[in-house]
């Protein structure tokens, strides 16, 4: 079945919307969250938003990008917010066989504001959310599929870490089910964090009032739970470069025997010489 494409703004000032489309991984749309202020980071990244910070030579949306393409991912919609202009600028209006779509936050919304910015251009029933300064390997065909197994109502990928002071960690049952999210603590200790991966029910994402500034993280997941929200395990590896010491410890992490760096496609660096104008860009209530 073909699947709808992008629409622009209407004369009227709405957005039309996207019919949802057949629910598989290929059919299933990913919210990437690229508008983060990376005040953390400024002192090394000040020119650019930290999801353009180089690690292994490129990037470190491109390394985001190319999972997403490998995946069989077909659209995406990045949400940006400091310094979009130069998110649209660097990837334009496709990434390889990905279509790339944007909203754009004036003012900053917080991790759930911004996911449900991006609904009128979400195409599926369930959506996969990124968050844009973090990366963990994982399988999204082998996780779309547990999470569609269990019903569940939001599944996120979890890491295994030896240090958890930064993170705070994730409770489950044996069958894979979240009953707790744990706050950071001062002292060391392994666990399992969320990586920073998500698969979401649009339900849930249509339920949060627009325009409203919360954290997906502190706010929503926790009174989710009730619901059916799932932790998926089977995480590889992990990393995340939202302060300067993880941003150094990132490198080489793509070069590691088995991992392809995401060069550009070669297409996508031909596309990119468009104007930004010429991408499509939600601007929602």
């Amino acid at each position: 079945m073909e699947q709808p494409r992008a629409t622009r703004r209407t004369g009227s000032g709405q957005v039309a919307q996207h019919a949802p489309a057949t629910d598989d991984v290929r059919g299933t749309t990913a919210v990437v969250l690229a508008g983060g202020l990376g005040t953390r980071l400024r002192g090394v990244v000040a020119d650019r938003p930290k999801v353009l910070a180089d690690v292994d030579g490129v990037p470190f949306l491109f390394h985001l990008l190319g999972h997403l393409a490998a995946s069989g991912i077909e659209h995406v919609v990045l949400s940006t917010g400091y310094m979009g202009e130069q998110v649209r600028d660097a990837v334009g209006p496709s990434f390889g066989p990905i279509e790339v779509e944007y909203t754009h936050e004036p003012a900053p919304l917080g991790t759930g504001g911004a996911i449900r910015r991006t609904l009128p251009l979400v195409r599926s029933q369930a959506l996969f959310v990124l968050n844009g300064d973090s990366y963990c390997d994982v399988d999204l065909g082998s996780l779309w599929l547990w999470h569609h197994q269990r019903a569940a109502h939001g599944t996120l990928a979890l890491a295994r870490v030896h240090d958890a002071r930064r993170y705070g960690t994730v409770e489950t049952d044996p069958c894979g089910r979240i009953h707790r999210f744990v706050e950071k603590s001062p002292r060391r200790c392994a666990g399992a964090v969320n990586a920073g991966l998500y698969l979401l029910r649009r339900s849930l994402v249509a339920a949060i009032p627009p325009g409203l500034a919360c954290s997906l993280e502190r706010d929503l997941l926790p009174g989710w739970l009730a619901a059916g929200i799932y932790g998926y395990a089977r995480t590889e590896r992990f990393i995340d470069i939202g302060t300067p010491e993880s941003l150094a410890g990132a490198a080489g992490f793509f070069r590691t025997p088995g991992q392809r760096p995401a060069t550009a496609p070669r297409a996508h660096r031909t596309r990119c010489a468009m104007s930004a104008a010429s991408t499509l860009t939600a601007e929602v209530a």
